[in-house]
């Protein structure tokens, strides 16, 4: 996923470790930025699925 504030693509499970200490951590729906801590829905799969798309269309070039 690509942070909104500070542009950084990481994985998913990288920034969902970010939340271990929070109190909510299991049932919360955000994600943690590992570069700057700001806190985004996770990315629904059909937006992950399309993600995968265009970045295998960019190997082939």
């Amino acid at each position: 996923m690509k942070c909104p504030l500070c542009g950084l693509e990481f994985r998913e499970q990288d920034g969902v470790s970010g939340c271990k200490g929070c109190v909510v951590s299991g049932s919360c729906s955000l994600v943690k930025c590992p570069n700057c801590g700001y806190e985004t829905p996770k990315e629904p799969g059909v937006i992950k699925f399309i993600r995968s798309l265009k970045k295998q269309k960019e190997r082939k070039k």
